[in-house]
């Protein structure tokens, strides 16, 4: 009888196209699995997700009350270099954590930042006095006297307000609050009243895309 044929037990190898694609698949697979067990996915599973600050809620989450307004500045009444604090208040079912650090869950009532506001400082200068003695009195340089330029006020007085250019002049330049009080402060103006505001562009300042046709 003739001998069977031995099956060869060597096991068969991918070689080529193959091989290749079975090592990038393997490769592809660990990548995916990593990716899942560091990225945000894995950081939920492991409840590792550290809870929202207040102050870093966006806008319509939260609202802030008006600042108390001093009567006598027309500033808020805890406006210190140039920054104020108004409380505000998470809407009703937000979790996040409070100015002390606590987490908690809020039902509108309570308050759960200070956001800071901008302030001026101001030293008793009326924006309305150096208005009105700059249309009345300005010939008699009564408008630079009383925003501590002395010199230039008896030089338009001595000349009769620059024989009455000077005196105009002035007048829209303190109308439009471009001249202001000598030591650097701000005119007193009812703070929900006309004022001017100064904008600058910085690394913070948003510019929207221009569109053009």
């Amino acid at each position: 009888m003739g001998d069977a044929p031995v099956p060869s037990m060597a096991a068969s190898r991918p070689s080529g196209p193959v091989a290749s694609e079975t090592a990038a698949a393997r490769l592809l697979a660990v990548l995916w699995v990593v990716s899942v067990t560091t990225g945000p996915w894995g950081a939920a599973a492991g409840g590792g997700e550290e809870s929202l600050k207040c102050e870093d809620l966006r806008v319509g989450q939260y609202i802030c009350k008006d600042p108390k307004i001093n009567d006598a500045t027309q500033e808020p009444v805890n406006c210190t270099n140039y920054t104020a604090h108004v409380p505000c208040f998470p809407a009703p079912n937000i979790t996040c954590k409070d100015s002390g650090g606590n987490e908690t869950h809020f039902t509108g009532n309570e308050i759960g930042f200070l956001k800071p506001i901008s302030c001026r400082n101001v030293n008793g200068y009326s924006y309305k006095v150096a208005v009105a003695l700059s249309l009345f009195l300005g010939w008699l340089g009564a408008d630079r006297f009383y925003l501590g330029y002395p010199a230039l006020g008896l030089l338009k007085f001595c000349t009769v307000g620059f024989c009455g250019i000077g005196s105009l002049i002035d007048f829209i330049l303190i109308s439009m609050q471009i001249v202001g009080p000598s030591d650097g402060s701000s005119y007193i103006i009812d703070y929900y009243g006309t004022r001017l505001t100064r904008l600058s562009i910085t690394n913070e300042t948003f510019r929207k895309t221009q569109l053009y046709p």
